[in-house]
Parts: C-alpha cells; structure tokens; sequence
C-alpha cells in the first residue's frame, strides 16, 4: 500500500503543476498577443519560458510520483500515466524553446517561431488527455479515491483528445472546443484536493490501524 507521505507527495506536485500551468499559460502566455508583443516585451517573454519549464519540471515529477503510487496495484495504468505525461513534459519543453528562440532572433522569424510554439500547445493536449484516462483507470481498479472521480478523469481525458482534434480541423470553434476540456479541470483539482486531505483509504485505514485506531473507526472511514 502507498504511504499517506506518497500520495500527499504527489497531490503537491500536482498543485504545483496546476499553479505553473494557470500562471505560465492562462495569465502570462495571453499578453504575448500572438506573438505581436514577444520582440517588444522581451521580459514578459522570457517570464513566460520560465513558467512553462517550470510545467515541464512539474508535470515530470507528477507522472513520477503518480508512477509511484499506483505501481503495485495497478501498473499498466501506473506506467501509462508516466508515459503519456512525460511525452506531454516533452512538447512543451519543445514549445519553451521555440518561443525562448523567438525572444533572440529577428522580427521576420518571430511569429512563426510564437505560431509553432502555439501549435505545440494545442497538438501536446493529446498527450495531456491519454494521460487522465490511465490515471482514471487507476482510481477505478484500486478502489483508493471515489469512483466518481475516475470516471471524471476518464471523461476529462477524452474531452482534451477531442478538444484537439476539433481544433485541428476547425479552427474557428476553439471555444466550442475548450468547453471539451472542463471534465479535466474538475477531475485534476478533486484529485488534487483528495490527495493533499485524504491521501488514499486503504492508505488512511492502514496508518489508523498501525497507530491503535478502532476497527469501528475505521469502517466508517
């Protein structure tokens, strides 16, 4: 069984993924304006390369420690999820370096530089979603978080795989489209959450029981 150190481990990781993420993508990457504003605000560019390594960093050590907690129960989901994140950790590691490449170089390859580094955002959230789905899988099969919730990450998953498929053939429905991805925003922070305040059952139970907990008490966690 995983430790409760483990998986609170992993929900902090993930948080700090989740944190990189709104601030690196959601907030900063905006203001770049398409790449208009990259040669004129070379800081704000730079800053958003900082945050979007700092996503890379994270989501790494996030598929690690996920590894890490599922790999005895369940290691065919365990091993997807590290698998898919790390390739997801990869194209945006990519993206960092395009758009760090169009902060030094001049005004005729900057944009394209910006459109690619873009392009690698939309392309990578496949990865993103095959790797909610291997991680729903195992909340399913190991019966550790509510099954709600591993289906919620299933749905998430797939929603982010659609999301850049439609995309890809319609450009102009991209806000139809990131209406596929809101599964996923509500399954990362209900794990995120469970992990950091519960951990997992048979994990609690067992720290209970290791420390004299009632068998009553614990039946009713």
């Amino acid at each position: 069984m995983p430790s409760q150190r483990t998986a609170r481990t992993t929900g902090a990781l993930y948080l700090g993924l989740a944190i990189s993420g709104m601030i690196g993508f959601l907030l900063l990457r905006p203001r770049l304006d398409d790449g208009a504003a990259v040669a004129g605000h070379p800081t704000l560019t730079h800053l958003v390369v900082l945050f979007e390594l700092l996503i890379v960093l994270s989501q790494a050590l996030t598929a690690a420690w996920i590894y890490r907690l599922f790999r005895t129960a369940d290691p065919v989901s365990a091993a997807g999820v590290a698998a898919f994140g790390l390739a997801n950790a990869v194209v945006i590691l990519i993206s960092a370096a395009m758009l760090g490449a169009a902060a030094t170089t001049g005004p005729a390859t900057t944009k394209t530089l910006f459109l690619i580094s873009s392009n690698l955002w939309w392309a990578g959230a496949i990865f993103f979603g095959l790797w909610l789905v291997p991680m729903g899988t195992a909340v399913l099969n190991t019966g550790w978080m509510p099954r709600a919730l591993g289906w919620v990450l299933i749905a998430g998953g797939a929603g982010y795989v659609l999301s850049a498929l439609v995309k890809a053939v319609a450009p102009d429905a991209a806000a139809a489209a990131d209406l596929l991805t809101v599964p996923a925003s509500i399954g990362e922070f209900w794990i995120i959450g469970y992990l950091l305040i519960i951990g997992t059952r048979q994990g609690q139970s067992e720290e209970q029981r290791q420390s004299g907990g009632s068998p009553k008490a614990n039946l009713i966690r």
